[in-house]
């Protein structure tokens, strides 16, 4: 099946591009802090942080004075990492890029990382070579994404019923599997961690999670505006329903734990 991946970014990009995507990245951060811990990363190490949002983990290897740079493709993000830099002082270079065709030198870094980012790229195998080819021999490829299973898995599926992906694109959530990981890199990457974690979603209350992703949460946010009334209050509660579904709270807020794969390889070749 002919995929026309072009047409499917420039839709996505226009939905990251909606909203304030930066709202819901920023309680994300502890995610970015355990990667780069896992992978060790030094001062003075030349680290990139892949479809990087807001910065999330350039910032936390900029804060362990590493040299960081940050690439993503949504340039209202990219402002909003510079944004954060400035304001705690750290030196981080943002550049406006496609995780599928990454503006940058063969072999340049010594650490290339994404987190809940390069697995949206839509042409999975491209976007895994490119963070094989910019990563130097010996160098390490870090990842955290999503798994098809738990709780984020659940919304994408919810939100999947209203807004189907388009034919021929493989879901996100298989970068949260290690069997998807081993097709996509082979023998060039060794995985030397693999650790399976949690992130927990903390909200006032399921409706109050709902509410915030649909404001803030560009792909659907930009859902949500197309949708009637009386379909918007559907989708709202079925939302609602996600946090409430996998909730461990037992005083009316959210404490929903999400499963997510972090892994930590070496490029071999």
């Amino acid at each position: 099946m002919s995929v026309d991946f072009a047409t499917i970014k420039k839709t996505q990009r226009a939905g990251w591009e909606t909203g304030d995507y930066p709202r819901v990245g920023n309680t994300l951060q502890i995610i970015a802090e355990l990667l780069v811990e896992s992978a060790d990363v030094r001062s003075g190490t030349r680290a990139l942080d892949v479809a990087c949002g807001q910065g999330n983990a350039a910032i936390a290897a900029a804060r362990r004075f590493a040299a960081a740079t940050g690439v993503d493709y949504a340039v209202n993000l990219l402002a909003k990492g510079r944004e954060r830099a400035a304001v705690e002082g750290l030196d981080v270079e943002f550049t406006e890029g496609d995780a599928e065709a990454l503006p940058l030198p063969d072999g340049h870094f010594d650490l290339t990382m994404s987190t809940v980012g390069v697995m949206f790229a839509p042409d999975h195998q491209r976007a895994a070579d490119e963070l094989v080819r910019v990563t130097s021999v010996g160098g390490r490829i870090a990842l955290a994404s999503w798994t098809p299973a738990g709780m984020v898995g659940e919304m994408f599926r919810t939100v999947a019923r209203w807004a189907p992906p388009p034919a021929g694109v493989r879901p996100a959530t298989l970068w949260g599997t290690r069997e998807h990981l081993d097709g996509l890199f082979g023998d060039r990457v060794e995985w030397i961690s693999v650790t399976e974690r949690q992130y927990v979603f903390r909200y006032l209350s399921p409706e109050h999670f709902s509410e915030w992703f649909r404001d803030f949460y560009g792909p659907i946010t930009r859902l949500s505006g197309g949708l009637s009334q009386e379909d918007l209050a559907t989708f709202a509660a079925e939302l609602g329903d996600v946090a409430r579904q996998y909730n461990k709270a037992d005083d009316g807020t959210v404490a929903a734990p999400a499963d997510y794969l972090e892994v930590v390889g070496i490029r071999r070749r």
